[in-house]
């Protein structure tokens, strides 16, 4: 039986599908924090290890390799990125317990079947080939796309930690305190707090909409572990990005 992280190695290739799809390649920690999500990790695989690292995300990382190895993607300065093998795997084996076990087993990949011509007839003048690609739809304007991406925003997000008080607050943990809450800058699509502490280490969590109901710890994860940091003293800046549930920038903070 597969285990956690072997059955995230496929979600890892459909991710990387839909980058190549996009024309970007993803950095790791995007492409390990995007596959937790779809396959949330246990309690169990939410505690921090030496260095404040995630058990599920260090051995989702180390899983990967088994991916490289199999010549199915490939990891570099520049990001990750899935081989054409890797596109075939995702069709050759449909769900995550069967790509696992093939991995295991070192099963091969069914052979591509041979390109083949086709008499076509030909489109009169002017007119599009038969199997014409349809035209991509024009962009979408800029009003339009700066609109959605607010319409997905909450309506607040707080930096929630052992430290609210420090910042104001009436007391720390408290998703509802004003000290605490973050503000959202259009222009950049992120939310930023700005602060002063003393030297320590801290810990938070993102809380939207003014509770508990909807938070977000260490790499983006739904009721994940706290982000856990030192602080030399002095004024510090928070920064949220709700496109990845996670944490933007933060200066003066090392993670702990």
């Amino acid at each position: 039986m597969p285990n956690n992280a072997q059955l995230r190695l496929r979600p890892v290739l459909e991710i990387l599908a839909d980058a190549a799809a996009n024309g970007t390649r993803p950095d790791a920690r995007e492409v390990i924090s995007e596959a937790l999500r779809r396959v949330p990790p246990t309690a169990h695989e939410q505690e921090l290890l030496s260095g404040g690292v995630p058990r599920g995300f260090k051995n989702l990382t180390t899983a990967t390799a088994r991916l490289v190895k199999a010549g199915w993607m490939s990891k570099g300065r520049g990001g990750w990125a899935v081989t054409e093998d890797g596109l075939r795997a995702i069709v050759a084996f449909s769900s995550p317990s069967e790509l696992a076990e093939a991995l295991d087993a070192g099963t091969p990949l069914p052979v591509a079947p041979a390109a083949t011509a086709e008499a076509k007839p030909l489109a009169a003048p002017g007119a599009p080939a038969a199997d014409a690609e349809p035209l991509p739809a024009p962009d979408e304007p800029a009003a339009a796309a700066d609109s959605r991406r607010l319409a997905d925003q909450p309506e607040t997000v707080a930096v929630v930690g052992d430290f609210g008080v420090l910042l104001g607050a009436d007391r720390d943990w408290d998703p509802a305190g004003n000290a605490v809450q973050m503000r959202f800058e259009p222009a950049e699509g992120l939310w930023r707090l700005d602060g002063e502490l003393p030297a320590g280490r801290y810990a938070f969590k993102f809380a939207l909409n003014g509770s508990w109901e909807e938070n977000y710890g260490a790499f983006g994860l739904l009721d994940g572990a706290n982000h856990e940091f030192q602080h030399d003293g002095g004024a510090v800046t928070i920064v949220y990005d709700h496109a990845t549930h996670d944490l933007a920038a933060a200066s003066q903070l090392t993670p702990a």
